[in-house]
């Protein structure tokens, strides 16, 4: 039904006038059937066609350091004293640091091929590769030495290797399964906070206002809804670029620009070079909506919105800001805010920063995510 409605295209007024009735109709039907919709269902905890994500900086210094404290963990039931602990640490460290990093690497640079593989396949294929980076550290750790090595050293260093490459593995796919349930959660949250009644019927309000006086413009806000729609149903799992959801913020505010009129100053600052960075879809839109509903929508003599886009090396910086000009006649929840943080960190993890500054007379939010 959804589908069918948004391929067609409004003709002049009466079909502006039907489509608008249609639409309506649609948000009854949403209204009661929101949970069962696609796009709100939660994925299978063992789904193929996601594999587990090592590229992140904090999930590899979480794994790094973990291996590191298990190292240190044995070398002391093995040491006899404080100083062979040290030595124990220092020459194991060479060996985890080399194999654990390009254990890491190897996942991460082939994470498109693991989803591919049966799960059995999976595991056999990480341990042997595990096994063969723990060789290769230790092989690097007696360049230096004239000793002759055992066999059975070798064949224990391979053990642990694999052992180790199990454990990560099973940590990294846990991560992964208990990470699912929030990211529909926060889906949900999402399109609960953004689909809202009264934003939907006041857009509608304004197409059917519009349909005897500016045919071409109804036509273009409720292709602008449609827009809306399009994208917060889609499949939050995946990720969309900086410019992209740039575009979908400029079609929510031509909306309210129709309901606003000059009470809605927006000004842009968007730097071309920051708009490949990738995030979750339809994350600036709220932000966007949040700062017209508290900025905006309390203030007779409305308010002023600035968004700004700017790329500093390796790093995307979005910053959106709002007059604040009279008391809030609307409380906030604080979901869009939160819902922004949390998707923020389940895609780029620590690499992202989201931060606020509130003052009497503006409030500025400001993320920064890899470019």
């Amino acid at each position: 039904m959804l589908s069918s409605f948004f391929k067609r295209r409004p003709e002049p007024h009466h079909s502006v006038w039907h489509e608008s009735r249609q639409v309506s109709q649609w948000l009854a039907f949403a209204a009661t059937d929101l949970p069962d919709l696609p796009g709100l269902r939660t994925p299978p905890l063992l789904d193929p066609t996601r594999a587990f994500d090592v590229c992140h900086v904090g999930l590899v210094m979480r794994a790094v350091l973990g291996v590191q404290l298990l190292l240190a963990l044995g070398a002391a039931l093995l040491a006899r004293d404080a100083g062979q602990w040290v030595t124990l640490t220092a020459s194991g460290t060479v060996v985890t640091m080399f194999a654990t990093l390009s254990w890491l690497l190897v996942v991460c640079g082939a994470k498109r091929l693991w989803p591919r593989l049966a799960e059995p396949l999976q595991w056999g294929v990480l341990m042997a590769l595990g096994a063969l980076s723990a060789l290769l550290g230790f092989s690097l750790l007696n360049l230096t030495s004239d000793e002759p090595v055992p066999v059975w050293r070798w064949g224990s260093i391979a053990a642990a290797g694999a052992s180790g490459a199990a454990v990560l593995l099973a940590w990294l796919k846990l991560r992964e399964h208990s990470q699912r349930p929030a990211d529909a959660l926060a889906q949900l949250v999402e399109l609960q906070s953004r689909i809202r009644p009264h934003f939907l019927f006041n857009t509608l309000n304004s197409a059917i206002a519009l349909v005897q006086i500016d045919p071409a413009r109804a036509e273009g806000v409720l292709e602008d809804l449609a827009e809306l729609f399009r994208v917060a149903l889609a499949d939050s799992s995946t990720s969309v670029t900086l410019a992209e959801e740039v575009e979908l913020a400029k079609r929510y505010l031509a909306i309210e620009q129709i309901r606003f009129g000059k009470r809605l100053r927006v000004i842009w600052h968007l730097d071309p070079a920051a708009g490949a960075a990738r995030l979750p879809p339809l994350l600036l839109q709220p932000l966007v909506e949040n700062a017209v509903r508290h900025g905006v929508e309390p203030n007779d003599d409305g308010g002023e919105l600035e968004v700004s886009t700017l790329r500093r090396g390796g790093e995307v910086e979005i910053r959106i800001v709002n007059t604040v000009g009279a008391p809030q006649r609307i409380a906030g929840h604080g979901l869009a805010l939160r819902n922004v943080r949390q998707r923020l960190r389940l895609m780029h993890d620590v690499a992202a920063r989201f931060d606020l500054e509130s003052t009497d007379t503006r409030f500025s939010l400001r993320i920064v995510l890899p470019s």
